[in-house]
């Protein structure tokens, strides 16, 4: 008998781990999920993820009902409920999908250490990402620091097919005790957002969806965001209710049957997306540190102004709003910049933002406002479904200039031509303020003028773009740009 652990997981098809497990006990596997027991506020997740993972339970245990088996749910902390389990059931190994985060990691060195006082044996696979996070180096061994030259290695290295292979499931046994599934109350939380349906059914059919048209307009239409022309199976690949494996090889499908050069492109520039997952999530794998200081090391010790509040000789443009009000503002989506204040709205109204308006709101939090990325990191982890530790670091530190790219600290994006050119009548704006639904779109590309507001009720713009431009460049040359 074998146990297998789902974590990031929660899926039946193409789990390498679970499907290895099957095979190597003839059917006969224990399949568990250990519920955390943390209460109230937490730093890396919130309401929206966890009632993702609450549907996506759901969905995993009636599958593994209508395949003849069960899941087992235990609470507390996962190591001691596996030691309960392995006495409980004889379990000769445990089988689990490696994750690539340090948490993650740290509760296998535990398991590896359990295994070994109890002379038990453990499986560990790749499976959150294609390619294990060591298996693109350079010529001289050592992990990328750019993505560029990250994605043309990642290209080189043949990636492993979906296996399809039918899952031979037996019940566990009756007298197992199992806990009944998780809910938000568990955690002291309740229901903020309007989510997308969660658990591995309407995950495919979301795939599918994407696969049989959008996908072939994806580098036209990828940073409209006022167009569903985005995949939405980012919180998929966070729990693992698709396997990235199948994703890619569903792009790289839909690359072949193209019917034009740009339909291929679009494809390809799809797969590019899901090359920089794989490429944050190595950067975390040799670089845990990133989640706690600056990638480039010339970097740490910047002068953002809150929390850390460091004493600054630069004069600070926005200085009659103190700084911990300027992030509630950006938070609460009133900061007076249409395109900003409509992302910090649909996030906490649906649990997600468009890709394109993330990195508008992360670069004006860190490069308009001057206020430290790791607060505007953490909001996201509370509030994002999709929030994935790598991804969600590797994107701020990009957008506040301090991450893994060539030359990132002079990019800084200019909310006002970045509205003019996606969302140029002022759609995806109107949806999330309606303060403004009346206003003739084009207005919100530039500064309304001086003591002058876009409409009644909504704010003035808290900052001068041009001026808090200046001093983040002013900041960033002094401290070794």
């Amino acid at each position: 008998m074998i146990i297998h652990w789902f974590r990031r997981d929660l899926r039946l098809t193409d789990n390498t781990a679970l499907n290895a497990a099957s095979r190597d006990s003839g059917g006969h596997v224990v399949p568990v999920y250990i519920q955390s027991d943390w209460k109230g506020s937490h730093r890396w997740t919130g309401a929206p993820r966890q009632e993702f993972l609450c549907g996506s339970l759901q969905a995993l245990a009636s599958g593994l009902e209508k395949a003849g088996s069960r899941l087992i749910v235990r609470k507390g902390s996962a190591i001691e409920e596996l030691e309960r389990l392995i006495a409980e059931t004889g379990a000769e190994a445990v089988y689990f999908n490696r994750d690539p985060d340090p948490f993650g990691r740290e509760a296998e060195k535990r398991l590896a250490a359990l295994a070994k006082r109890l002379g038990l044996r453990t499986e560990g696979f790749t499976d959150v990402t294609a390619l294990p996070p060591d298996a693109v180096l350079t010529g001289s061994g050592t992990p990328y620091r750019v993505f560029t030259a990250y994605s043309k290695a990642w290209l080189r290295v043949p990636t492993p097919t979906p296996d399809s292979a039918k899952l031979k499931l037996h019940a566990p046994l009756s007298a197992l005790k199992s806990h009944s599934l998780p809910d938000l109350s568990d955690w002291e939380l309740s229901s903020t957002a309007k989510i997308v349906k969660p658990g591995e059914p309407a995950a495919r059919r979301r795939m599918e969806a994407f696969f049989a048209s959008p996908v072939y307009r994806y580098q036209s239409m990828r940073d409209i965001p006022s167009a569903e022309a985005t995949s939405r199976l980012s919180a998929d690949l966070r729990y693992g209710t698709l396997s990235i494996r199948e994703v890619i090889h569903r792009c790289r499908v839909a690359a072949g049957e193209a019917s034009t050069a740009k339909e291929r492109n679009s494809a390809q520039i799809f797969l590019n997306e899901l090359i920089w997952r794989e490429f944050y999530m190595a950067v975390l794998w040799h670089w845990p540190e990133v989640l706690e200081e600056e990638f480039q090391s010339q970097f740490r010790g910047l002068p953002w102004l809150y929390p850390q509040q460091k004493p600054t000789a630069l004069p600070l443009r926005h200085s009659a709003v103190q700084p911990e009000e300027a992030f509630q503002r950006w938070c609460g989506g009133t900061t007076g910049f249409p395109i900003v204040d409509a992302g910090m709205r649909q996030l906490a109204a649906t649990g997600f933002m468009h890709n394109r308006v993330r990195m508008i709101v992360a670069m004006f939090l860190t490069k308009d406002l001057h206020l430290d990325w790791r607060l505007g990191e953490q909001y996201f982890m509370q509030m994002l479904t999709d929030g994935e530790i790598a991804s969600n670091n590797g994107g701020w530190q990009w957008s506040a200039g301090t991450g893994a790219d060539a030359a990132p600290y002079f990019r800084i994006q200019n909310p006002w031509t970045q509205t003019a050119k996606f969302d140029p009548e002022g759609d995806y704006i109107k949806i999330w303020i309606p303060e403004l639904r009346d206003l003739p779109g084009a207005i919100f590309s530039k500064p309304p003028r001086p003591g002058m507001r876009f409409a009644r009720g909504y704010p003035l713009p808290i900052v001068d773009h041009a001026q808090e431009r200046a001093i983040t460049l002013e900041v960033f040359k002094a401290h070794g740009a």
